[in-house]
This record gives C-alpha cells, sequence and structure tokens, in this order.
C-alpha cells in the first residue's frame, strides 16, 4: 500500500491522564494529551483500574469527533500487566481482556489500554493491539534464577521503548535488529538496562526493584537490611512497597523527583545533590557494564533512552563510565505512542504476526 494510508489510532493510559495519537503509517497527525484531576478519579478511589473505563472512553470518543476521525486502519493501547511473555504486537482478544479484568498481577493504570482499543477498534471494524507491555520477559533460563528458589527473576522493564529504540537504531545503521549486540539504558522514572541479542531482549534489571535507583524508586537494596526494616515494627506493607516505588532514589534522598532542580543545587554548591547525582551515574554506568558482561564484552553499540537522557550532565558522566565498552548514541524521551504505533503498522504492513493470549505462557 502506499505510505500514508495506515491510519493507526494509539493510546497511552496514565494514573492521570489519557495520552492518545493519530498517525499516518508511522507520520504523527495530531495527538491529545487528557489530565485526569483528584475530582474526577474521586468517584474510581480504591476500586480496579479498569472501571475508569467508560469515563474514559467518553473523553476520548468526544476528541475523535471533534477533530473529524475516520477511516481507522487499527487501534494499538499500551499493554498493561500480563502473564511474562515474549516481544512482539499482541491481538486484544478475549482472553487478553478476561486476565486484565482479575488483574492477578496487580493494578495499574495500562491496564486500560487494552479495553480502551478493543472499544474504539469494535465500533470501527478493526483489529485492537497491544505493544512490548511492561511484563516482556524474554531473559536467558540461567538470568531468571534470582539466587532463592521461592522467587524468579520476572520483573517489569520498559519494553516497548527499549525495543522501540533498538529497533529505531537498527533502521539507523541500516541493519537488522536481530544482527545486533546492544546494551539499551531506559532512565525515567523507572531505571531499566538490558541487553539485546538475537532480537530478544536476554536480560534486564526489574524497573520496580533492581537496578540503578531513579528520581523515585530505590533500585537494589541490601536484602537483609530490607528484611528488618519491614519487621522493626515501625512500617506496614504499603509503607514499604511505597518507599521503594515511589518515595526511593532522588525523592528519597533529596526531596524531589526532578533531575533538574538536583542540578540546580549542584550549582549552587549543594555538596549533598552533587553526590546523589554523582551515585544515580555511577549505578547507571554500573548496570550498563553487567548488561555488557552479559553480551560477553561484544557490544555494538549502547542506546540512552527515557526522560532522564534529556539530562546533558548525567549524560556526560554516564558516558565517562561506559563509553569505552562501545560506541553510546542517545534517544532522549520516551515516545510511547510512536513506539505504539510502529508495532502495529508492522502486522499492518506484515512484517510481523501479531500474537495471541494463547501463545503466551508462564516462562
Amino acid at each position: 500500500m502506499a505510505c500514508g494510508d495506515f491510519r493507526i489510532l494509539a493510546i497511552n493510559p496514565g494514573s492521570t491522564s489519557t495520552k492518545f495519537g493519530l498517525f499516518a503509517d508511522d507520520r504523527l497527525e495530531e495527538n491529545w494529551t487528557l489530565r485526569h484531576g483528584s475530582e474526577e478519579l474521586l468517584p474510581f478511589k480504591g476500586r480496579p483500574i479498569l472501571e475508569q473505563s467508560g469515563f474514559r472512553l467518553a473523553l476520548i470518543e468526544r476528541e475523535l469527533r471533534s477533530y473529524g476521525v475516520q477511516g481507522l486502519s487499527a487501534v494499538v493501547g499500551r499493554g498493561g500487566l500480563l502473564p511474562p511473555l515474549d516481544s512482539g504486537t499482541y491481538l486484544v482478544d478475549g482472553a487478553m481482556l478476561e486476565y486484565l479484568r482479575l488483574a492477578p498481577r496487580g493494578e495499574h493504570a495500562a491496564n486500560l489500554g487494552a479495553p480502551l482499543a478493543r472499544a474504539i477498534a469494535a465500533k470501527a471494524g478493526v483489529d485492537a493491539f497491544i505493544v512490548d507491555p511492561v511484563s516482556v520477559n524474554e531473559r536467558t533460563a540461567k538470568a531468571r534464577l534470582s539466587g532463592l528458589a521461592q522467587i524468579d527473576r520476572d520483573g517489569f522493564c520498559h519494553a516497548l521503548n527499549s525495543k522501540a529504540v533498538a529497533q529505531r537504531y537498527a533502521r539507523d545503521q541500516k541493519r537488522g535488529y536481530a544482527d545486533l549486540r546492544l546494551v539499551v539504558a531506559h532512565l525515567g522514572g523507572g531505571v531499566c538496562i538490558s541487553a539485546h541479542e538475537g532480537g530478544r531482549m536476554i536480560d534486564a534489571t526489574d524497573a520496580q526493584q533492581e537496578g540503578p535507583f531513579s528520581s523515585e524508586r530505590a533500585g537494589t537494596v541490601p536484602v537483609l537490611q530490607l528484611a528488618r526494616l519491614c519487621f522493626d515494627g515501625r512500617y506496614g506493607k504499603q509503607d514499604i512497597e511505597r518507599m521503594l516505588i515511589a518515595e526511593g532514589g532522588l525523592s528519597s534522598y533529596l526531596g524531589t523527583t526532578e533531575l533538574v532542580e538536583v542540578e540546580r543545587r549542584i550549582a549552587e554548591g549543594d555538596e549533598k545533590a552533587a553526590l546523589v547525582f554523582e551515585a544515580l551515574a555511577y549505578q547507571i554506568a554500573k548496570e550498563i557494564g553487567a548488561m555488557a558482561a552479559v553480551l560477553e564484552g561484544r557490544v555494538d553499540a549502547i542506546l540512552i533512552t527515557g526522560g532522564m537522557a534529556h539530562s546533558q550532565k548525567l549524560l556526560a558522566a554516564v558516558r565517562k563510565s561506559v563509553e569505552w565498552i562501545a560506541p553510546v548514541h542517545v534517544y532522549p524521551g520516551e515516545e510511547e505512542l510512536q513506539a505504539l504505533a510502529e508495532g502495529a503498522l508492522r502486522v499492518l504492513r506484515r512484517e510481523e504476526t501479531a500474537k495471541t493470549m494463547n501463545q503466551i505462557g508462564q516462562p
């Protein structure tokens, strides 16, 4: 088909926003960001996340009618907390929607992506997809062992952006993604650093509980000290989870989640801010080195992406420690909508085949 023949609607629901964009092939035509205030979301407080589907769907459809959207080829949503699965584009079907309704792996705003996409696609008479949800787990068998038989390493990584950046780099180099050996560092609210070989993400840090700390996550912490903290009587389960996932990292040390604020303090002579910043860069670089070891030192490139990749100061500090391993290429930001549209487009162009829930197994 001619360039621009495929019109794709991509939807990325967040905890307090719904972002969506209209694409002609892989070119963004228009995008929207709907902010949801605390009063709007108050009726859903403490309720399953999927109960917000009707509310958010009505807002999306209002904007689409106002813009005059017609002739969609596909609708694609952000993937939610599904079972561990291979990378790829998945068809949204009844089995997937039922799994998300039951939410055995937890509640998350991304769980809304599939039902929202399915509802709009059904009215347009087209297929709905998700692409590379956070539950993607392509770790090798040896990489899944944690050191404790009761716990496997099957945690979450920002696979959507990591995979999209790896494929973008491959296109830039006019090479196949499967032919490259890459380390990808996604530096966002959570930090995910992954090793890519043969078109698979063969190891990755769990962005919720492993690897470097981030703006709000603690990353890897000494486990015995953590266990003692859990049972010393001062904190409950929710307190501990909040400290690790929402109040760790920069927030814990400096009381801010904004890297620009940390850099401002450093410029004003704040020695503690400087130390925490150096530790952030140090931990990122150390984990990149670990993933280089996973690839046996044969690394074609190190790719750095995510919101923190906008910081030139952080990039300079990380480069200093890792550029001896391989060339460093930076793709700042996350561009989830673009990555979603590209995944759907690959299926529409028959460059890959959409997978289904019955192909999802517990690795």
